[in-house]
């Protein structure tokens, strides 16, 4: 079993990254510098958490476009299972690859859990907005599905509000 998680610390530089999504797209680090993003990690395609969650971000992209900021969710999953849950979902967002769990390694959300009394390794629903310079400017931890996207919007919508007082 691995250890316990320790994502990277905000004001740090998002590890280098590159995967493809749900279509084939290429995705990395150097590719979205520029662009602020909130990469998601979630454990898994099709379970009622991550439903919840997925669904939660659909609903707000409206105010997640105004404000500039590409979400896209990442998991083990593979293209296939990815496509039919992004599909299923219509999610306006991509779904990025990480079958081996190298990404969600190099953040540090990979590690040791517990469901329903069995231990195992997996990913931790765990998210990072990242700015335009590639630096990690929020974390979240141990968020719940339902209320993540909510919460993450209005972080978002505080930051801007106060950036213009």
């Amino acid at each position: 079993m691995s250890s316990k998680i320790k994502p990277i610390s905000i004001g740090r530089q998002a590890p280098e990254f590159e995967t493809t999504d749900d279509q084939g797209i290429k995705y990395s680090k150097s590719g979205l510098l520029g662009s602020k993003y909130l990469l998601y990690f979630y454990p898994r395609d099709h379970t009622p958490g991550c439903t919840i969650q997925a669904c939660g971000f659909r609903d707000l992209m409206k105010e997640f476009r105004e404000e500039n900021v590409i979400i896209l969710g990442i998991s083990g999953g593979d293209q296939a299972s990815h496509q039919k849950f992004r599909s299923k979902l219509e999610l306006p967002f991509p779904l990025l690859l990480d079958p081996d769990f190298k990404i969600a390694k190099s953040f540090g959300v990979f590690g040791e859990k517990k469901f329903m009394g069995k231990v195992f390794d997996g990913i931790h629903r765990t998210s990072f907005y990242i700015d335009a310079a590639g630096c990690i400017i929020e974390t979240y931890v141990k968020v719940k599905a339902k209320d993540h996207p909510k919460q993450f919007l209005s972080d978002l919508l505080q930051t801007v509000k106060t950036s213009i007082i």
